[in-house]
C-alpha cells in the first residue's frame, strides 16, 4: 500500500535554514514587562527553533509591531473567530493550500499511518508554561479516553471505522500518533478550521481535574462555580475553540484579554508565539485585536462609517454599492472582491431525516428534489441579487477544482417547470387544492417550510423569488427566518422540513483532498443529520442510513481511505460528485459570487485577491493575519510611549 518515507513529509515552507535565523529583536508592547522582570526577553520567549517566515519569498513586506485591530461579529460566541483567524495549527495550509509544519517543527510519516509529531523546543504556552508531549498525553489518556468527559471515546480524527489510534510519547518533544491502516484524512484533519485540538494545556486543566485532585477541593470548586460534577466543570473551562475562558493558555497570535460578557473583547499579543519574521521581530505585527459584536444589521453601516479595519464577516455581496460609495466619497478603507471558496453561496436543503413519515416519504424520492431544483429559475436569482456575477448551477466542485465538470453543474438545474411538473405527477403527488397546491398522499396541501438562519438577506430575497417559480409547479414554500443555534438543533433533531445554508465548505476540492463530507458523516450536512449523528457517535445516537445511494457514499469514501492510488482518488470523487448532482441532495442555486472583504487605507500585508472559503482556509486564517500591519504602527507606538 503507502510506501516508507524516510524524509521528513512536511518541512516548513516558512522556516529558513537555523543558520539564518536572526537575532530576535523585543517588543515594544511586552518591554515594560520585560523591563521590570515579570517578563522574560523576547529571546528567551520564543522556541529554540522558531518558524521563520521569509516575507519577501511571499511577495509581502516587512512590518513594524504596533496598533490596535478592529473588526465586528454578530454574535458574542463568535469570539471563536479569532482561533479561526489566527490559524496557529500543528500543521496548516500555506498560502498555495499545501500542508506545511506550523506549530511542529516537523513531520514524518511512515506506511501513510504512523505519525511522528516533532515539537519546537522551548515551546511555550501563552502563560509561559513549556508546550510539550505531555499536554497531548494528558488530552489522550485524561480526556479522550476518560468516560465521564468524552462518552464517545475519542474523536474522529483518532478512528479509523470502529478501530482507535494509539498515541504514544517518547520524549518532551515527540509525539507518535499510529493507526491501524494508512489514514490521509489525518493531517488534513489537523489543518482544518475549527480543529480537532490532540493536545491541552496539562499544567491548566489538571486542577479541575479528578484524577489530579482531592475529592474535598473538587467539590468546593464544584460548588464555587455552580455545576453539577467535575466533569461539566473542566469541559466549561476546556475551550480551546470557544476562546471565552481568558484563563486558559493558547497557543494562537492572540490570547483573551477580556473577561465576562460585554460588547467589545479585546485579545493582546501572545509573548510566546512561535512565529518570527527573518528580521527577527516576532509575530504578530498587530499588538491589540478589539472585536464588537453588533447586531447583524449594523455590520455593513458601521463598516461603511470606518468603525472597522479588516471586515468580511457580516457583509454579503448587496453591501458593494455601498461600501465602493463610502470608499468613493473619502472612507478610509479599500474595498477588495474576493473569489468565495463554498460549493454554492445559497443551498437548500430536504432533511431527508424529517421526522412526518409522510413528508420524509416524499422527499427521499429523487424525483422530487430533482423537480425543486427544476422549478428554480437561477438566472432570475443571480441578475437580481448578483448583477449576474455569479455562477448558475447546481452544487457540485467550482471550476478551479481539477473535479470540476459542467455537465454536473447544470444537472437537473436548469430553469424547467414544465418537466418539473411531470416528475411530480409521476410521483401521484397529481391532486391539488383549488389554488393549485398540490396534496401530499395523507391529503394536507403540500406546504414546503424551508427554516434559515435569519442573517443573509439574499437567501430570503432568493426564497422570495423561489416562491414564486414553485408556484407553478404546485409547491407552497413557506420561509421561517429564525436564530442561527436554533435552526441548527432543530435540524439535529429532525423536526426541520428543510434548511438554508452554505454549500460543502470547501468547492475547490483535489483528488487527494479527503470526500468524506460528501458522505452521510456528519450531521452539519443539512440533508442527512441523524445519519451524520449515526456515524459521528458510533451507533449511540442518529439513525443507520437506509438509503442506497447514500450508503453508495459510505462505501466510496471509505475506499479513497483504503487507496493511495491518485487515478482511484480521482475516480471515486467523481463518482461521489455524480451522485450528488442527480439526486440532489443539497439544491445548489448558484456560487462563486464574490465576497466583499474591507481593508483600512493603513493596513498592508493584506491580499488584494484572496479566497474566503471556511475549510481550507479558515477565512482570514490562510492568508496569516498575523502578518498583517499597520503602515503608521510605528508612530503610533512612539506616540504612546
Amino acid at each position: 500500500m503507502f510506501k516508507r518515507l524516510t524524509a521528513v513529509v512536511l518541512a516548513g515552507v516558512f522556516a529558513l535554514p537555523a543558520l539564518a535565523q536572526p537575532v530576535v529583536q523585543e517588543s515594544t508592547f511586552w518591554a515594560p514587562e520585560v523591563k521590570k522582570g515579570q517578563m522574560d526577553p523576547a529571546v528567551n520567549r520564543i522556541p529554540d527553533v522558531p518558524l521563520v517566515v521569509d516575507l519577501e519569498a511571499k511577495g509581502r513586506k516587512f512590518g513594524t509591531q504596533g496598533g490596535t485591530l478592529r473588526t465586528m461579529v454578530t454574535r458574542t460566541k463568535d469570539v471563536r473567530q479569532m482561533v479561526v483567524y489566527g490559524y496557529a495549527r500543528l500543521v496548516g495550509y500555506d498560502h498555495d493550500y499545501q500542508l506545511k509544519p506550523d506549530i511542529l517543527r516537523d513531520v514524518e510519516v511512515e506506511e501513510g499511518r504512523i505519525f511522528t509529531l516533532h515539537l519546537r523546543p522551548g515551546h511555550r504556552w501563552s502563560d509561559g508554561a513549556p508546550f510539550t508531549s505531555a499536554d497531548f498525553e494528558y488530552w489522550w489518556k485524561h480526556v479522550a479516553q476518560n468516560a465521564e468527559l468524552s462518552p464517545n471515546g475519542p474523536p474522529e480524527i483518532m478512528r479509523m471505522g470502529e478501530e482507535i489510534a494509539t498515541m504514544t510519547f517518547p520524549d518532551e518533544t515527540t509525539v507518535v500518533v499510529e493507526f491501524p491502516e494508512a489514514n490521509p484524512n489525518f493531517l488534513q484533519m489537523l489543518a482544518q478550521a475549527s480543529p480537532p485540538f490532540i493536545y491541552r494545556p496539562a499544567h491548566y486543566l489538571k486542577q479541575f481535574h479528578v484524577a489530579f485532585n482531592t475529592k474535598n477541593a473538587m467539590e468546593e470548586m464544584i460548588d464555587a462555580k455552580r455545576v453539577r460534577s467535575w466533569a461539566p466543570l473542566h469541559n466549561k473551562l476546556d475551550n480551546m475553540y470557544k476562546f471565552d475562558n481568558h484563563e486558559l493558555p493558547t497557543l494562537q497570535p492572540w490570547k483573551p484579554a477580556s473577561t465576562g460578557a460585554a460588547m467589545r473583547h479585546l485579545f493582546v499579543r501572545n509573548p510566546y508565539f512561535h512565529r518570527i519574521d527573518a528580521r527577527g521581530v516576532q509575530l504578530p505585527y498587530i499588538d491589540v485585536v478589539e472585536m464588537d459584536i453588533v447586531g447583524s444589521g449594523l455590520v455593513a453601516a458601521k463598516t461603511n462609517a470606518g468603525e472597522s479595519d479588516l471586515q468580511a464577516r457580516g457583509l454579503d455581496f448587496r453591501d458593494v454599492s455601498i461600501l465602493k460609495k463610502g470608499e468613493a466619497d473619502g472612507a478610509p478603507y479599500r474595498t477588495y472582491l474576493w473569489s468565495n471558496g463554498a460549493a454554492s453561496q445559497i443551498a437548500i436543503y430536504p432533511n431527508l431525516n424529517f421526522a412526518d413519515p409522510v413528508w420524509r416519504e416524499v422527499m427521499r424520492d429523487a424525483r422530487f428534489r430533482r423537480a425543486l431544483s427544476l422549478g428554480i429559475d437561477r438566472r432570475m436569482i443571480n441578475r437580481a441579487l448578483y448583477f449576474g456575477l455569479g455562477k448558475e448551477g447546481g452544487m457540485t466542485a467550482l471550476a478551479k477544482s481539477p473535479l470540476f465538470d459542467p455537465a454536473l453543474l447544470t444537472q437537473w438545474a436548469i430553469y424547467d417547470p414544465d418537466t418539473a411538473n411531470v416528475m411530480l405527477d409521476q410521483m401521484g403527488l397529481n391532486q391539488r387544492t383549488p389554488a393549485g397546491i398540490r396534496l401530499l398522499p395523507d391529503g394536507r396541501p403540500m406546504e414546503f417550510v424551508i427554516e434559515t438562519a435569519g442573517e443573509r438577506q439574499e437567501v430570503e430575497n432568493a426564497l422570495a423569488i423561489i416562491t414564486d417559480t414553485w408556484r407553478d409547479i404546485g409547491i407552497k414554500l413557506i420561509m421561517r427566518p429564525l436564530d442561527r443555534d436554533i435552526l441548527r438543533n432543530r435540524v439535529f433533531s429532525g423536526v426541520t422540513m428543510a434548511s438554508v445554508w452554505f454549500g460543502w465548505d470547501n468547492g475547490l476540492p483535489q483528488p487527494n483532498t479527503p470526500p468524506s463530507y460528501l458522505a452521510p458523516t456528519d450531521q452539519v450536512f443539512f440533508a442527512w443529520p441523524k445519519w451524520g449523528q449515526y456515524y459521528q457517535t458510533h451507533g449511540a445516537a442518529g439513525e443507520p442510513v437506509d438509503l442506497e445511494p447514500a450508503k453508495r457514499l459510505m462505501a466510496l469514501s471509505k475506499a479513497w481511505q483504503n487507496t493511495d492510488d491518485p487515478e482511484e482518488h480521482r475516480s471515486i470523487w467523481r463518482e461521489m460528485l455524480k451522485i450528488h448532482a442527480d439526486n440532489q441532495f443539497g439544491i445548489g442555486i448558484l456560487s462563486e459570487a464574490p465576497q466583499p472583504v474591507i481593508v483600512s487605507d493603513r493596513l498592508r500585508n493584506v491580499p488584494e485577491q484572496g479566497k474566503w472559503a471556511w475549510d481550507p482556509g479558515a477565512h482570514f486564517g490562510v492568508h496569516r493575519i498575523d502578518e498583517f500591519f499597520f503602515s503608521d504602527a510605528e508612530q503610533i507606538a512612539q506616540v504612546s510611549e
